[in-house]
């Protein structure tokens, strides 16, 4: 039976509030869109749109780590996340760049490892890289769902707490020890107002808020894509751990 690879390429994706009154429409207020495409090979485990990512380039290294390096995530209560997320890219990319035809994709990096380390993986290399990269996406992806749903503290409007603290119990609580949670609670008092955190998506430009929002959908449905996809790829190879930190 044939199996199926997954490659994500990077495209730029045109929002329409990205154009101006002057009629710069070259001018993108969010940040990349990804184009799936799926394509038949032999050698790739059997799950449909998930085994093959060949995201290294386009997704990991380029468009992912400018996203985290923006105002988007500029809060005091991102701060850990975002150290987390960049770290994490950062050892996966010293890992690819050792030997790129090697490492062509996220598959190949995990298989090659669990070679190369043994009893040790997954729980080393670029393969526990990945685990907690996925965790930080994940927390960012239903952060973002959250908000383009409209859930909202319906007394305090304007606050996004209640969006973050959905985010971080469903992708990263479960990981962390009782002191790692604490300091999210504390660090959950300097989560920013939500129309700051929308304009810092929309890297400090006014824009309005449906707008931004639909922005947020265009580009959560092939992130998402992306994001299940790396984590079905630990599911069927196995790689998947739960201890605490």
């Amino acid at each position: 039976m044939l199996k199926y690879a997954c490659h994500i390429n990077s495209k730029k994706h045109l929002c329409k509030s990205a154009v101006s009154k002057a009629g710069n429409s070259n001018k993108r207020i969010f940040c990349p869109n990804y184009t799936l495409s799926l394509s038949f090979r032999p050698d790739t485990l059997y799950s449909p749109c998930c085994a093959y990512l060949n995201v290294l380039k386009s997704f990991l290294f380029t468009d992912l780590h400018l996203f985290f390096k923006t105002d988007s995530l500029g809060f005091k209560v991102f701060a850990p996340i975002k150290a987390d997320i960049n770290g994490n890219i950062t050892k996966i990319k010293a890992v690819y760049d050792s030997d790129p035809v090697k490492y062509e994709t996220l598959q190949k990096m995990l298989e090659a490892e669990k070679t190369m380390y043994g009893s040790e993986w997954p729980k080393a290399g670029a393969t526990l890289a990945l685990m907690w990269l996925k965790r930080g996406l994940r927390f960012i992806q239903i952060l973002l769902q959250s908000l383009a749903d409209g859930e909202r503290d319906e007394n305090n409007p304007n606050h996004i707490r209640v969006n973050i603290t959905k985010a971080y119990e469903q992708a990263l609580k479960k990981y962390h020890g009782w002191i790692v949670q604490k300091i999210f609670k504390a660090a959950l008092l300097a989560a920013p107002y939500r129309s700051d955190f929308l304009k810092g998506l929309s890297k400090g430009q006014v824009v309005a808020e449906e707008d931004c929002l639909a922005d947020i959908r265009q580009f959560l449905v092939n992130f998402s894509t992306t994001v299940d996809a790396i984590y079905e790829m630990y599911t069927v190879m196995n790689a998947e751990l739960d201890y605490m930190v």
